[in-house]
């Protein structure tokens, strides 16, 4: 989508970490459009799923409440709970690149036997806020694919830009 970087990071932040949930329906428009431009057409919109405690004291997850605005805009239904974080992990933005993989390895897990048939052979758009080195959404991917998901595609509203970065 973007690089993380003003104004962007300042919005993702107000939503994330100031409760300013209503940002959250411009920003899945973003990502909607990101969506439309890129060409990517999902049977099903996954939120990448916060750990119940992690929800618990933030009161919200704002994955899902970007996923929900996003499968709105596109039309597509939206799969929430059909992937869950089965263990708690520390928050990778307080990790470097090289432990943020198996910190969430085998955090996430498709569960549910209507998730599974749900899932089968289904084009999935995982969202998430920000991608920094593809840990989260890489652990996610690997756990919608053994549930028999056909592709899945990370759309994420931005990510670090590189020096010699041009996308």
């Amino acid at each position: 989508m973007g690089g993380y970087d003003e104004p962007l990071r300042t919005c993702i932040h107000a939503l994330k970490y100031y409760g300013q949930t209503r940002l959250a329906e411009p920003l899945g428009a973003l990502l909607a459009r990101t969506c439309r431009d890129r060409g990517l057409a999902g049977d099903v919109i996954v939120p990448v799923p916060l750990h119940p405690e992690r929800q618990r004291q933030r009161g919200y997850n704002q994955s899902q409440l970007l996923a929900e605005a996003c499968a709105r805009a596109l039309g597509i239904p939206l799969g929430a709970g059909l992937l869950t974080r089965v263990r708690a992990t520390q928050a990778q933005a307080q990790l470097a690149a090289s432990e943020r993989q198996s910190n969430v390895a085998g955090a996430f897990a498709c569960i549910s036997p209507i998730g599974a048939h749900l899932l089968a052979r289904r084009n999935v758009l995982l969202i998430d806020d920000v991608s920094t080195s593809g840990a989260t959404l890489e652990a996610c991917a690997a756990s919608l694919f053994a549930t028999g998901a056909q592709a899945v595609w990370g759309v994420v509203l931005a990510r670090p830009v590189q020096q010699n970065d041009q996308s």
